[in-house]
């Protein structure tokens, strides 16, 4: 069984703007209130150590390693929880260029595995919900920084 989770926003900054509060890991736990610790560095092949926060869920810290960097377009991840083919999961972010120096930011995660349908609406529950969260966190971060001062 598959689980494919998708949630994406608009922000009022471009890609730029995005791949970079994106791709700032060692600054995750100022903004993001899904990956509240993140630390690596964003190059194909390495792992990241990701402690994330779902909402109304418990933490759990992850090791994905990175399997696609274009900047400025897409960041993309695979891990597994335990064994393989237990619960895999293969993340992916989409930055896409919008008209007038905007752009929309999507969050794709597909779950693999023996655990997926008994984590099925748990995910749903509780992770797709943190992805709207962290979207939202990002898209404030963005667009603060083209606001502005008074």
């Amino acid at each position: 069984m598959i689980k494919r989770l998708v949630h994406a926003v608009d922000i009022d900054a471009g890609p730029e703007r995005v791949w970079q509060i994106l791709t700032d890991l060692s600054a995750y736990p100022q903004w993001n209130p899904f990956i509240v610790r993140a630390e690596g560095s964003v190059d194909v092949g390495t792992s990241l150590v990701l402690r994330m926060q779902p909402v109304a869920g418990r933490a759990a810290t992850l090791r994905p390693t990175l399997v696609d960097v274009a900047p400025g377009t897409h960041l993309r991840w695979k891990g597994r929880l335990g064994l393989p083919h237990v619960l895999d999961a293969d993340h992916e972010f989409r930055i896409e260029a919008l008209d007038g120096g905007r752009s929309r930011l999507t969050q794709d995660e597909t779950f693999s595995g023996l655990l997926v349908p008994i984590m099925a609406s748990s995910l749903e529950r509780h992770t797709l919900p943190a992805f709207a969260a962290m979207n939202t966190a990002l898209k404030a971060r963005a667009e603060q920084a083209m606001t502005p001062s008074p």
